[in-house]
């Protein structure tokens, strides 16, 4: 039998014959099943696919209905179930989508042309339109195979053009630049296919209708790749270049600007020629007044530059963090932002040394964003790095760092207007008035600067002194108001500083002055929102923000009232202050009497939406959850840190207990033992907290607990993890025993999430005692339960004990395909410790399949991925295994396989993931 999902949904039988399957819903039915890759789905996740939350009345006789329809077309032995729930059996090479990733994989690992065009040839021919129907639940897997398939495509175009059959090439590349119009790499290559077939010209239009297009739907200009081979090509150079391949792309968290830079061009171009000399500056610090645009040119500069850096470009945001907080605070906001692997587990470590030796090697570029309150604790770090050849720092701050090395880059406000004279001559001499007319005519569209509007424009640009914030600011009213009304707004209001301005520059003075007049064209409602949002260090949610707003304002209306005023920025669900306005705010909710009460709804919010989301840590929203204690990292942080200054032991205990597990995943055990550190300092507080937090520091120190007081389902999960940590740490028997407590008890509350966790781990102790046959027991019954409870993280726990075992024995599990899913999860989940665990696994089972070729090919990835993220046992690992030429890894005895971290081979806390 066949399955197609390659284009519509098609099942054929073993003589070629389609089976028809008419109705929807079971089409439904069958793409769900397929999607999950012949895994079981439970009852109610199918309900919830098919009926998109509105089922019908007595839903799971209708899904059986539906299955027995199925089992009809298909046949009975096709369509199973089980506790954990149905699955479609799949036979090697039924699925076309799988036969065209391993058509693909294959490919890449092929070093000859011909072969690699072939193998990429048949792999795309097996499509026949977009993959799958457009269904909810299948939009993920749709989505990722169709970027597999545009991934293969450029790279066939690439192969058959290094072939020079570059003319062979131009029509199926034309087809995938039409249907990505603004992907850069395919154009590029579009383009070398047209010089190659002898079509100069047409290449040529390529690139200019391409540049068109990225200016005015992007704002940005191509890609410097792009534009180089442009050149070439225009030079009629005979060698022009294949562009880089897409894995050799530099990675980067630089945001792509929503407008323009205007008026900096010089200054660019002079940071960007002292980052970029062979021999030039390693740490470059914007320094200037609030609202002068520091930031916007390091991203620019940062973007422009990002090429020559293969490691990455960076932005580090530190405007939410803490004025008291230490260097390493602050290299632990690196390491998360750079995405290396913490690694370290002695308390006592030096974090910015560890992370200045991660860096070594490296060619990268770090933007340190926000400084003028840490600047001590930056040049520390900043200092520190310097000694690192390959890295190079831009910092942007009110002050100079005052380190060695260090050069400092003032940055001015925007030229002004020396007289009014032509609007056109205004335009071109003035940096600040074209900065104006252009936001202008974002906020009133057919806005011109002309003869009767300029002596007004003039005026405004004088009195905010080219500060190109309080320009932008200030043309965001023109919605509302017109030049002359705004001008003389600014005259009444800038008669007499208002504010204390004594010790700031005047330039600051004129930028408070703003946002003050500003403040007083708000409705009374409107001032009680902004003030209470800057109570927030990293932007807010709606929720965050209507949990800081008690006096019931209808505080969307409110917030999308200040959106359009510029005064607050929307982030796609987040909401943020502008820098300079959320300072000014903090005074006025200081002045209103109002910042403790505001404090306390902020600390209780944080408190009671970590204690909400923890649960789903565990569970089929896994994802969802890590990305929303990602996003609120910074504010979860700052809730603590208030909680502790304010001695409120109840928060701060109830906070670090709900962020344990989190911290766990995301590996930040420095973090975590730091802040139960804190948290258990303060005086009083909730015993069952404060019980359970004195458990996770010892778990996490890697210490025996005490397990008096422990006696509810959250002190289970607690033994389990203590249990595993003491037996990576050689403490095997305290080990054993308190996951063997974990698992009684967890079968007494009925607590089925930590009876699969003990499984698991009881699964890696019976593998180290030689029983196989009960280390598969429990390893499958883990796996069952974790598949039931849709626990991405649990079934990698599981798969890794079925992988050891299958290791010693005969791969009949599946678990290489176990494996791969696995895989994916971790990727996706971003969890990086367990993706090249897992590659590790993958490649033992190839190289004792006697698959050699793909074991190194999984180990290179493994290494690559290590050695990119800074985990250093891994890059250790994999250079011990890459550098045996028979194939197995070094040390490993007949019949037995290397033990890996998460059963034996690490120590402490930061070996288990």
């Amino acid at each position: 039998m066949r399955f197609g999902v390659l284009g519509s949904l098609t099942v054929r039988d073993s003589d070629g014959d389609e089976v028809p399957i008419t109705e929807t819903k079971v089409l439904r039915v069958l793409a769900d099943l397929l999607v999950h890759h012949g895994r079981p789905v439970s009852a109610d996740q199918l309900i919830e696919d098919l009926w998109e939350g509105l089922p019908p009345g007595r839903p799971l006789n209708t899904l059986q209905t539906k299955i027995s329809q199925l089992r009809r077309a298909l046949g009975a032995e096709r369509v199973l179930r089980s506790p954990a729930g149905y699955r479609v059996r799949v036979e090697e090479g039924e699925l076309d989508s799988a036969r065209f990733r391993r058509a693909v994989e294959e490919a890449d690992r092929t070093d000859d042309p011909g072969a690699r065009a072939r193998l990429l040839a048949e792999a795309l021919g097996l499509w026949r339109g977009p993959a799958f129907a457009d269904e909810p639940f299948v939009r993920a897997e749709a989505a990722c195979l169709e970027e597999l398939r545009v991934g293969a495509a450029e790279r066939l175009g690439e192969t058959r053009i290094e072939a020079g059959e570059g003319a062979g090439a131009v029509a199926g590349l034309r087809e995938l630049v039409e249907e990505h119009p603004l992907r850069e790499r395919l154009h590029g290559l579009y383009m070398l296919a047209l010089f190659r077939a002898g079509r100069q010209g047409d290449a040529l239009r390529v690139f200019h209708d391409l540049r068109t297009r990225l200016r005015d739907q992007l704002g940005v200009d191509p890609d410097p790749a792009i534009s180089a081979l442009y050149t070439s090509i225009l030079r009629q150079e005979p060698e022009a270049s294949v562009l880089p391949r897409v894995a050799d792309r530099p990675r980067s968290n630089l945001p792509s600007p929503p407008t323009a830079l205007i008026g900096r061009e010089s200054e660019s171009a002079h940071v960007r020629e002292l980052l970029s000399a062979p021999h030039g500056d390693r740490l470059v610090t914007l320094t200037g007044p609030g609202g002068v645009g520091k930031t916007r040119l390091a991203i620019a500069v940062a973007r422009s530059l990002a090429e020559g850096f293969p490691d990455g470009a960076w932005i580090v945001e530190l405007a939410g963090v803490d004025r008291g907080a230490t260097a390493a605070e602050l290299t632990e906001r690196v390491i998360t932002t750079l995405g290396l692997c913490e690694g370290v587990t002695d308390p006592c470590s030096d974090l910015v040394e560890w992370l200045r030796g991660a860096l070594e090697g490296r060619r990268t570029l770090v933007v340190l964003d926000n400084c003028e309150h840490v600047v001590a604790q930056v040049a520390e770090l900043a200092g520190t790095l310097l000694a690192v050849d390959g890295v190079r720092i831009v910092v942007t701050t009110q002050e100079s760092l005052d380190v060695p090395g260090e050069t400092v880059f003032p940055l001015a406000p925007l030229t002004l207007p020396e007289r009014v004279r032509d609007p056109r001559e205004m335009i071109a001499s003035s940096s600040a008035v074209r900065l104006f007319v252009e936001r202008a005519r974002a906020a009133s569209p057919g806005f011109a600067l002309t003869a009767e509007n300029a002596p007004a424009v003039a005026a405004i640009c004088r009195r905010l002194d080219g500060i190109p914030l309080a320009v932008e600011l200030v043309a965001a009213r023109l919605r509302a108001l017109t030049t002359e009304q705004i001008a003389a707004g600014l005259d009444d209001r800038f008669a007499l500083p208002t504010g204390p301005g004594r010790g700031r520059p005047t330039r600051q003075q004129t930028l408070r002055s703003m946002i003050d007049w500003s403040w007083h064209l708000l409705a009374d409602g409107e001032r009680g929102v902004l003030r209470l949002l800057a109570v927030h260090r990293d932007g807010c949610t709606l929720e965050g923000a209507r949990a800081v707003c008690a006096d019931g304002h209808d505080v969307l209306d409110v917030l999308s009232r200040l959106v359009d005023r510029s005064l607050v920025v929307r982030e796609g669900e987040r909401y943020r202050l502008l820098e300079s306005v959320a300072a000014y705010c903090l005074e006025r909710l200081a002045e209103s009497g109002e910042l403790e009460d505001a404090r306390r709804r902020f600390i209780a919010f944080h408190v009671r939406e970590a204690e909400r989301k923890d649960p789903l840590l565990r569970g089929a929203r896994q994802r969802r959850a890590l990305a929303w204690f990602d996003a609120e990292t910074v504010n979860l942080r700052h809730a603590l840190e208030l909680a502790v200054r304010g001695e409120d032991a109840d928060a701060a205990l109830r906070l670090v207990d709900a962020l344990a597990w989190y911290w766990r995943l995301r590996n930040r055990v420095a973090e975590a033992r730091r802040s139960f550190d804190a948290a258990l300092r303060i005086p009083g507080g909730p015993p069952r907290a404060r019980c359970l937090a004195e458990g996770w520091l010892a778990a996490f120190e890697g210490r025996v607990l005490r397990e008096d007081g422990l006696v509810d389902a959250a002190a289970s999960r607690l033994l389990w993890f203590a249990g595993s940590v003491l037996y990576r740490a050689g403490e095997r028997e305290a080990g054993r025993g308190l996951v063997e407590k974990a698992l009684a008890r967890a079968g007494e509350t009925g607590d089925r999430w930590v009876e699969a966790a003990a499984l698991a781990e009881r699964a890696g102790h019976r593998l180290d005692d030689g029983d196989v046959s009960a280390s598969r027991a429990d390893a499958r019954r883990s796996a069952g339960t974790f598949l039931d409870l849709a626990d991405r993280w649990g079934l990698l726990r599981a798969n890794a004990s079925l992988a050891r075992a299958a290791e010693i024995g005969p791969d009949d599990l599946g678990v290489t395909d176990l494996l791969e899913e696995d895989l994916r999860a971790a990727e996706e989940l971003g969890l990086w410790v367990d993706a090249i665990e897992t590659l590790f696994r993958l490649g033992r089972l190839a190289a004792a399949r006697g698959e050699h070729s793909r074991a190194r090919h999984l180990h290179e990835r493994a290494r690559r991925v290590a050695s990119e993220r800074s985990y250093s046992s891994g890059v250790v690992e994999a250079d011990v295994w890459l550098g045996r030429t028979d194939g197995a890894p070094a040390g490993s005895r007949a019949g037995q396989p290397p033990a890996d971290s998460l059963h034996g081979g690490g120590t402490g806390a930061a070996s288990v993931h």
